[in-house]
This record gives C-alpha cells, structure tokens and sequence, in this order.
C-alpha cells in the first residue's frame, strides 16, 4: 500500500502527526481532519474573500515606552488591549540573532526523522517537554493540520535536561529565547499593570503590593509551544488551529513571514500580516480575569497553506501554576462589581482534560453571572 493510501485508513498514522503525512506525500485531505462545513476557513459564499481581509494591529513601540513619550504608549497599549486584545510589538530590544537562532533551530528539529521527534511525544499535559498533534490528539474527533513541540521553561535549570538534544544547539538557543522572552515578557507587564492603575513606573509611585504581583510574575509559568504547520493539500477543508484564546497572561508570539494567524475583529475573521522581527501580543484569559473584563481575550485560529510551510514560536506566560487568579481588588467597585471566579492551572487543566476545548468555553465557565 502506498503511503499516501494508508495514511488515509489507518488512524495510527495520524496519531504520528501532519509532518509525518506530509513527508509520505499525502496527497489528498484524510477525513480525520476534514471540518463540519460551518467551521471551514471559507464558509461565506457570497464574500469568498473575506478571510483574506486582513489588519495591521496596534504597534507598540517598545523603545518609546522607555522615553518621554510613555503616557501616550500606555494610552495605546490599553486601547489595543481593550479592543483588539492584541498588538504587535517593535524595538522591543531581543536580538534579532536570538529571533533567528530559534526560528532556524525550531525549523530543524522539525526536519529530524519522525522517530527523533517521537521520542518527546507525551499525552502526559505536565511534562516539561512534549511533542505531538492536534490540540489532543487522545480527545480531538477533528484533527487540525498542526504539529508542535511544548517546553515548560520555569524553572529552567530543573526542565533544561528534559529538552531535546538534537539538533545539538537545541538548548542553549531555545533557551536564550526563554529568557529573552520571559525579560520582554515582565516589561510589557509592567506597562499593562500601569495601564490599569495597578502599578508605578516611578519609585515614589510604587507600593510593597505591585512589587508584589511583579514578583509573582518574575516567578510565574512559562510555557514555550513550537508549532509546525507543512503544506496542506485542501486547505480550504481544515485549519492549522480551531478559534480559541489562550489561557495565560499573555502570550507573546514570534512567527515567519507565512500568514496564517487570523483574529475574530468585529464578528469577521481577519488575518494578521507578519512584519518582520516584530512580536504579537495577545491578551490572555488571565489577564481579562485580572482586569474584571476591562481587557479582554480574543479568538484567533490559524489557517493553513497549500505550498509554503508555515513556523511559529509561542511563548505563554502567567503566575505560576499553583496561584489563585482572580480580578484585582482595585479594579472592582459599586460600577464595576466582581466579573470573574478566581481560577488557577489546575482547574485549567482538569477543564481541557475533560472535553474538546472549544473557542472560549472556559473563560466563559469563569464568569460570575
């Protein structure tokens, strides 16, 4: 049989991921991974193009939040997160060696045989280091044309030895990334919380309570997701990722120059144009619990493309896995009551353990109604 013909029947071929698929020349869209009609890329019949809109987001110039102009960044930087629930950020100060080192050693582990990648698959959501399909593979009765690699970064000497060793550079530059991201990471943090009110840039304006919730950031989850999406050959019947937000704080997302990130904008679906050493923010589910809903989590997917092979490097970060996140007291009053439960990773994780996570069903099973 050939391979193509038996990646079409036999569900343990799917199980080893679209790379795998793609590398034995799949030539047709197995109906594993074929969505219901209402949920495809293209379901507008009267406006066909209506994917292809596509958004410059909010720029956020990350050199300015350090000078005279920083009022008129945060002004922006809450705007976009009350909006859009994203932005991009430029001169945020990364090396653009690190930005390249990471997309170029992530694009070979890819390129390993199947059985060097395999050895990192896991269906065990805690693990500090896994590798496979789908969102899950174990539960998803529609695959997505997605493969990924997820690496727990905190605390990086403990889950360092569990990365893989192959490609040989593999650690050291995934790991400059980690901590580039994580440095980026608590700087627009500080901005977000100044933007709420919740914390001073000036040290007359601090109190022990910010410095408080920065340490917990400084000491919070960070989650580094590498996701592979190779050509498609019907791209118009699946997606590279369902409509979801994240579940973190934030979520800081390095991707080629591929489109394919889409965010749900006024009830359309629009897709977001790379631009080159820059990174997408996007607010997440912890953060619209943090601020009562005044920012908020948005729905993106991924599509995916028929000839060019698409890369991304998502890095999520909130408080560590054991705290309570709940709407900060200083945002709630008489016009603003409490919005939100208090929620941690565990219930989290129990939650997707448990069903298809779908759109933003959990952050919807936070609400206080």
């Amino acid at each position: 049989m050939c391979p193509s013909a038996m990646a079409l029947t036999n569900d343990d071929e799917f199980q080893k991921g679209v790379k795998h698929l793609f590398e034995n020349g799949v030539s047709k869209l197995p109906n594993k991974y074929i969505l219901p009609v209402s949920d495809r890329p293209k379901v507008d019949k009267e406006h066909p193009n209506a994917t292809k809109s596509s958004l410059k987001l909010p720029v956020i110039d990350f050199a300015e939040l350090q000078g005279p102009n920083r009022s008129e960044v945060l002004n922006s930087l809450s705007s976009a997160c009350e909006e859009y629930g994203f932005f991009q950020v430029v001169n945020h100060g990364i090396p653009i060696e690190a930005i390249r080192s990471m997309i170029d050693v992530s694009t070979r582990f890819f390129r390993l045989p199947y059985e060097e990648r395999a050895k990192y698959m896991s269906s065990d959501m805690t693990s500090p280091v896994r590798y496979g399909t789908s969102l899950n593979q174990r539960k998803d009765s529609v695959f997505c044309w997605r493969d990924f690699l997820k690496l727990v970064c905190h605390p990086l000497s403990d889950v360092l030895p569990h990365w893989p060793s192959c490609p040989m550079d593999f650690r050291e530059v995934a790991a400059t990334y980690a901590r580039e991201t994580k440095w980026l990471f608590i700087r627009i943090t500080e901005a977000i919380l100044e933007s709420l009110g919740l914390w001073g840039a000036t040290t007359e304006e601090k109190t022990e309570e910010d410095d408080e919730i920065l340490k917990q950031f400084h000491d919070g989850s960070q989650l580094m997701v590498v996701n592979c999406f190779p050509p498609c050959p019907e791209p118009d019947l699946t997606l590279g990722m369902p409509p979801h937000s994240d579940y973190g704080f934030l979520t800081l997302l390095l991707q080629d120059e591929v489109e394919g990130l889409q965010i749900q904008y006024k009830g359309k679906w629009i897709t977001v144009e790379p631009m080159p050493n820059s990174f997408v923010v996007n607010v997440g589910d912890h953060l619209e619990i943090f601020s009562n809903g005044r920012y908020k989590s948005v729905l993106h997917r991924v599509f995916v493309n028929p000839a060019k092979p698409r890369l991304s490097v998502a890095s999520l970060h909130s408080l560590p896995f054991n705290c309570m996140v709940g709407p900060s007291p200083k945002l709630i009053d008489q016009v603003n009551p409490r919005r939100y439960k208090d929620t941690d990773f565990a219930t989290f994780l129990e939650y997707i353990s448990s069903c298809e996570p779908k759109k933003k069903n959990f952050l919807e099973s936070r609400k206080l109604t």
